[in-house]
């Protein structure tokens, strides 16, 4: 099958580049929905190429709309566009993932096995019709998409024009939440076990099932390097934003979340700050001044509030489309490398020690923690539940953790801070 199942890597046309290449770069555009992301991602891609780098740029978002900031008609297959301004040409790649497509020919026949094999061993009709209805798969497919398009060794970087922020999140999360899934419906250690299958469905064609076996081992791997590639530090989220309070108060909290799951934020755009009138004089004027004020007061909240890069793009009066992106991509980076500011994976240190019941230890999470933020916590046998704003991470704890209790929890600048204590009912195990 394809994408999640399947082996279809895209390969070169042409011989093997001679030159080094860099190790392969993903930037994932993202924000609330309306605030330029596409427009944004479209001129990195276009300054990216320009530079000389081998660029592909593909849109997850449902709603597609790169192929009209390009100008120029895409498909779910990369295809060559050519932005011309003056003697300035960047030669690029895009794609819009087209889910339904990759939904039919990747999905179907899997699920009706698995629906097979729930009936098999006892599960009714409409509780398995639900159980083999994943949420969220053609978002997973998109993502597979992805990762097939990195894999593939043709390009430099990939720019990906996500969904907006909530959507993102969701992609982002899915390849660890199914893959829990999957491990309590069909664990590793039955899958492994030739005919067991077979055996739970009440048939007497082990071939077949074990086929099928093979088929969710082959959804886990898949599933495994997706994480991987997520959580690989050449990978990095863009959040673009417009500096209005509401979208930046959306913003912290997508940088909560997004530090919550592990996956890098190297950065952030501002778009559509109004012009300057400077000293000209009017009712325009007055209006303009007014709402520069208000949008430098919030750019100036969200650069307190991170340690992130923060660039700003004016608002033009046009929308920059095809060749426009060139000049956007000029104000955007200046002389600076578009690729700069990758950010560190956020830490997870263990501190305190000691062996007595009286020792003390602490774990802190290097979240980013907007002033308004929800933290619950709580023990899942060896693993501590952190929800921030409704969205949960569960932490391996380290071995001397195990057999310690949650004593208290103390949110500050650099993150989330938990206390444990010796359990006695564990301790001297």
């Amino acid at each position: 099958m394809a994408g999640l199942l399947g082996d279809r890597s895209v390969r070169p046309g042409n011989s093997p580049d001679p030159i080094q290449r860099p190790p392969l770069r993903i930037l994932l555009f993202t924000g609330k929905g309306g605030v330029g992301k596409t427009t944004l991602a479209a001129a990195t891609a276009a300054r990216l190429a320009e530079l000389g780098q081998k660029v592909l740029v593909v849109s997850t978002d449902p709603a597609h709309s790169l192929g009209d900031s390009l100008g120029a008609a895409l498909s779910a297959d990369p295809a060559e566009v050519e932005l011309r301004a003056g003697q300035r040409t960047a030669r690029l790649h895009a794609a819009e993932v087209q889910t339904r497509d990759l939904l039919d020919r990747a999905w179907a026949d899997l699920r009706e096995h698995l629906r097979t094999m729930l009936l098999g061993a006892g599960v009714g009709e409409l509780d398995a019709e639900e159980l083999t209805h994943l949420p969220g798969v053609e978002d997973l497919l998109a993502l597979a998409e992805v990762h097939r398009f990195a894999a593939g060794g043709m390009w430099d970087t990939v720019v990906v024009d996500c969904g907006p922020t909530a959507e993102t999140l969701r992609l982002l999360a899915l390849p660890e939440s199914l893959s829990g899934y999957l491990e309590r419906l069909f664990p590793a250690h039955r899958r492994v076990v030739r005919g067991l299958l077979a055996g739970v469905a009440g048939s007497a064609n082990v071939e077949r099932w074990d086929g099928v076996a093979d088929a969710l081992g082959r959804l886990a791997d898949r599933l495994l390097e997706l994480r991987t590639m997520l959580l690989s530090p050449r990978t990095g989220v863009r959040l673009v934003l417009t500096p209005e309070a509401v979208v930046a108060a959306e913003t912290r909290r997508t940088l909560t979340a997004l530090a919550l799951q592990q996956v890098r934020v190297d950065g952030l755009v501002a778009n559509r700050l109004v012009p300057h009138p400077g000293s000209a004089r009017g009712e325009a004027a007055t209006w303009l001044r007014t709402r520069r004020r208000e949008q430098e007061n919030v750019l100036a909240e969200v650069r307190a509030a991170t340690d992130l890069p923060v660039r700003a793009v004016l608002h033009r009066a046009a929308e920059p489309v095809g060749a426009a992106l060139l000049e956007l991509a000029d104000e955007l980076y200046g002389e600076d490398d578009p690729l700069a500011g990758a950010a560190s994976a956020p830490e997870v240190e263990l501190g305190g020690g000691g062996r007595s019941l009286d020792a003390e230890y602490t774990l802190r999470l290097g979240l980013p923690l907007h002033e308004d933020a929800e933290v619950d916590l709580a023990r899942i046998g060896d693993e501590l539940a952190v929800t921030v704003d409704g969205r949960r991470r569960l932490i391996a704890l380290p071995a001397v953790l195990r057999r310690c209790a949650v004593t208290g929890a103390v949110a500050a600048d650099d993150g989330l801070t938990v206390s444990f204590r010796p359990d006695p009912g564990q301790w001297m195990r």
